[in-house]
């Protein structure tokens, strides 16, 4: 459904005296998701999760520059052709509630959304009805304002609007931020069900366990690139898991060791090596001079010199 391959995202902006200064986010990321499948996108804040989604719309602010690879269905994801997959074939779970128009009433939204995607004008009403309904959402909220919603309903709103259609990909971005553990776990399921219709599910968290529950495989993140791509099942015991950054996240859970917290992770945009490198044990002369590529390795992926 989604290939990626060897993407990086770069911003350009003017210092004092209008010297042009280029920072590169993302760099060397790599990710594929099957049809039915719920691909999950896990590491710290900042690592660039929120960024892949929103190169994948063309979102970007002006100042971005992406290059590499991107295949949906098969074929190249163009702007051009973007332009007419976006809301139709390809939706967003934003992370930021403030993505609802405060204009407009939440079932107006919602049913804009179902139109876009291709549902008749006859069927709308009865399709944003059974939206509601799977998130818990009584019918008078339809005509409510957002801001007449407590963080929790918005959230769920957004979810409706983007699962509504008939998109084959569903981009969500933290859709579980703000709700309560059981309204989470319902949201999850309803991704996890979209999945076994054959959608494809990219979802971007920083709740590893959580994700888990649902996710079939999982891509790591470390400063803007993958390391690991793992299955959900190698994260059942930390001999599965490859690469020194995913233990450190997995020991990190107050579930597992619960071994500290680890600091922000920053790479510079013309260092070399591997971008955990400052952080890890296993580190020697080898991770600093050189990037390591992104290798098979058992069932995953990973991009580390030692593994």
């Amino acid at each position: 459904m989604l290939d990626i391959q060897d993407l990086s995202i770069r911003f350009t902006r003017y210092t004092f005296g209008l010297k042009k200064k280029e920072t590169c986010v993302v760099q060397g990321l790599d990710l594929s998701i099957a049809p039915g499948q719920v691909m999950a996108v896990i590491g710290q804040s900042g690592a660039g999760k929120s960024l892949l989604a929103h190169a994948l719309l063309g979102i970007l602010p002006r100042n971005a520059q992406v290059e590499g690879r991107v295949f949906f269905k098969g074929k190249p994801l163009t702007p051009e052709r973007l332009s007419t997959l976006r809301g139709r074939e390809i939706a967003l779970i934003p992370q930021s509630i403030t993505a609802l128009n405060p204009l407009l009433r939440v079932g107006v939204q919602v049913a804009r959304a179902a139109r876009l995607s291709g549902i008749s004008k006859k069927d709308a009403p009865t399709t944003v009805n059974r939206a509601f309904s799977r998130y818990l959402l009584q019918k008078e909220v339809a005509t409510w304002f957002p801001f007449q919603l407590s963080g929790g309903m918005a959230r769920r709103v957004l979810t409706a609007t983007a699962t509504v259609g008939m998109a084959d990909l569903i981009l969500a971005d933290e859709p579980t931020s703000g709700l309560d553990p059981a309204t989470a776990k319902e949201a999850l399921g309803h991704l996890r069900e979209l999945a076994d219709t054959g959608k494809a599910v990219l979802l971007i968290t920083h709740d590893i366990e959580a994700a888990l529950k649902i996710a079939d495989m999982v891509t790591v993140f470390c400063a803007g690139t993958t390391v690991e791509v793992a299955s959900a099942d190698d994260f059942k015991g930390l001999g599965q898991l490859r690469h020194p950054y995913t233990r450190a996240l997995w020991n990190a859970l107050p579930a597992n060791s619960f071994i500290g917290t680890m600091k922000p992770i920053e790479r510079s945009p013309n260092t070399t090596g591997c971008p955990f490198q400052t952080c890890c044990n296993e580190q020697d002369a080898v991770c600093g001079h050189s990037t390591p590529e992104l290798k098979h390795s058992s069932a995953g992926r990973v991009r580390c010199h030692h593994a």
